[in-house]
């Protein structure tokens, strides 16, 4: 028999809330569906961003 070790607990992204990890937390890394909606609605309104890279002096010198 193995024996599992503790279990992995996260917290939400959007509440913060203490989530334990696995296959039963149907909404993770969220706590809940409110909870990954909110964080899909600040996406869609571009409150979250990646952000671009500038181009080395380099780069540019070599697309002329």
């Amino acid at each position: 028999m193995v024996e599992l070790s503790k279990a992995t607990v996260v917290n939400c992204p959007q509440c913060g809330e203490v989530i334990v990890w696995s296959q039963s937390s149907k909404f993770r890394p969220f706590c809940s569906e409110r909870c990954k909606l909110l964080d899909l609605g600040q996406w869609a309104n571009g409150t979250y961003r990646i952000p671009e890279e500038e181009p080395s002096s380099l780069d540019e010198h070599q697309e002329d």
